[in-house]
């Protein structure tokens, strides 16, 4: 299994890693000190299962689980506060680790894990192929100063690239995410897809498309808004139109 270890606290995720290591069954270990840092990692590492601490700065634990993509990794909760418990597993969590936990505890935590894991591949090779795509993300959660803005993916009209953010342009308010285009569009599914080095664009909202010089052309969108498109991918946007 690849697990990906989430807390905020250095010597915590330091603790777990050593704890974790001698354990039979995992591959890799890898260690995001956020939120924001772990949807970043999720895209590149691909983790069997997160063990994730659920009170963080900016996107708590609960609400990580809530933007995940489908399939998900397994959820492993591991926190000093109990009193998230009834959400840790509204969440379908496999388990809910309170700080601190022994190895023997640990140990119980990882049978659990690695028999849901076991489960989810037998589903996954016993399943036909065109029976398990991986779903759309159906929103995106940005944190901003003193609370956290749900987009849904539907209202995004276009994205445009800010060096390791990216800007979700809805129409009513463009909010600025910590992601990298290349690792958001695969989650958001086929209505998105690359219209210029720098954009993206949500299909549906398309209402014209202008022709330019030298083949480069723009796209006018619901509402007025005006997006790129380089020659290079113009074919492929008016074929998916």
């Amino acid at each position: 299994m690849r697990i990906l270890i989430v807390d905020d606290e250095a010597p915590a995720r330091a603790r777990l890693r050593r704890m974790l290591a001698p354990q039979d069954g995992i591959e890799a270990l890898a260690e995001a000190q956020d939120g924001l840092e772990a949807l970043a990692c999720i895209a590149g590492f691909l983790p069997d299962v997160l063990f994730l601490d659920i009170a963080m700065p900016e996107l708590s634990g609960i609400e990580l689980a809530a933007a995940l993509p489908d399939p998900a990794p397994l959820i492993v909760f591991v926190t000093a506060h109990d009193r998230y418990a009834l959400q840790a597993f509204d969440a379908d969590a496999v388990d809910y680790l309170t700080k601190p936990f022994d190895a023997a505890r640990l140990r119980r935590t990882l049978q659990r894990v690695q028999a849901r894991h076991q489960a989810r591949l037998r589903e996954h090779r016993s399943a036909p192929a065109a029976a398990r795509p991986s779903q759309p993300l159906q929103q995106l959660l940005v944190p901003e100063r003193g609370g956290t803005r749900v987009v849904r993916t539907s209202d995004i009209q276009w994205i445009e690239t800010a060096d390791n953010y990216v800007v979700l342009h809805t129409g009513a308010a463009s909010p600025l995410l910590r992601r990298t285009l290349a690792a958001l569009l695969p989650q958001l599914g086929p209505a998105f897809m690359r219209c210029h080095r720098r954009a993206a664009v949500h299909l549906p909202s398309i209402e014209r498309v202008l022709v330019l010089d030298k083949g480069d052309c723009e796209l006018l969108l619901r509402g007025g808004a005006r997006v790129p498109c380089s020659r290079q991918y113009r074919e492929a946007v008016l074929e998916r139109l």
